[in-house]
């Protein structure tokens, strides 16, 4: 787990104590973001997509990704960027050059079997946009054998993303972890139209988040910026393995 660090909101002082977030790299060991002790944060004044994102690599596996950039809410309005270290092995920099589309991730340690059906290889697709992060996504589910999947029509009624046979689906590409509520949320379309469903997040997951997702079975999925899903519980792997015969 990351440690706790000092950091004083530089548009109104105050300090607070933040933890950087922990993002799972496709071979299962936790990757966070190492904060500069000592750097000074800045406010972010004006979001770009390509200042939210961060190279990091696996201290395990060597694998290096795009993760969300440390950040903050200051109570004062602020949003607070934190430098990050430069530290070998850790941290790559800011990096705007992503890695090839098609670049295949390192089988995870004691990954399950592969599925009982005869799939081509997927083709991911570079997410610069959170429209990109819908389309991966819908590849994904159509790679896993969903018939229909498509943009759901209005997604402030249920925030539901996707749609296809049997299928419903949410997709987060902000830069912070997704909440309970976002799963909850899921799982309770889920249920009331007799579907499965799957959740793709870019940052991650809150940890009551991951917890409840395990006992309501809600397959979990975390994109890095190739566009490429990688399960992160149970549920997921089930999915992967069964595609639309998955059953909990």
């Amino acid at each position: 787990m990351a440690e706790s660090v000092l950091v004083r909101c530089p548009a109104c002082g105050q300090e607070h104590s933040y933890t950087a977030p922990t993002f799972p790299c496709a071979c299962g060991s936790p990757v966070a973001p190492p904060v500069l002790v000592g750097g000074l944060p800045v406010e972010v004044r004006h979001r770009s997509w390509d200042d939210s994102w961060v190279r990091l690599r696996c201290p395990d596996c060597g694998r290096s990704d795009q993760w969300p950039q440390p950040e903050f809410d200051c109570a004062c309005g602020a949003l607070v960027r934190l430098p990050v270290s430069s530290e070998p092995g850790l941290a790559a920099g800011n990096a705007h050059t992503l890695p090839p589309p098609h670049e295949a991730p390192p089988v995870p340690a004691g990954q399950a079997p592969p599925p009982p059906t005869s799939r081509p290889p997927f083709r991911p697709v570079t997410i610069r946009t959170a429209r990109d992060a819908l389309t991966a996504a819908s590849q994904y589910l159509k790679w896993l054998g969903f018939a229909g999947v498509r943009l759901a029509g209005d997604r402030s009624a249920n925030g539901i993303d996707l749609r296809g046979d049997h299928l419903v689906a949410q997709v987060d590409p902000t830069t912070l972890p997704t909440p309970l509520r976002d799963v909850e949320c899921l799982w309770l379309n889920c249920a009331n139209e007799d579907a499965t469903g799957a959740f793709f997040s870019l940052a991650g997951y809150a940890h009551d988040a991951r917890l409840r997702a395990d006992q309501l079975c809600v397959p979990l999925f975390v994109m890095d910026l190739t566009g490429t899903p990688q399960p992160v519980n149970d549920a997921a792997d089930e999915l992967i393995r069964r595609g639309p015969s998955a059953n909990c």
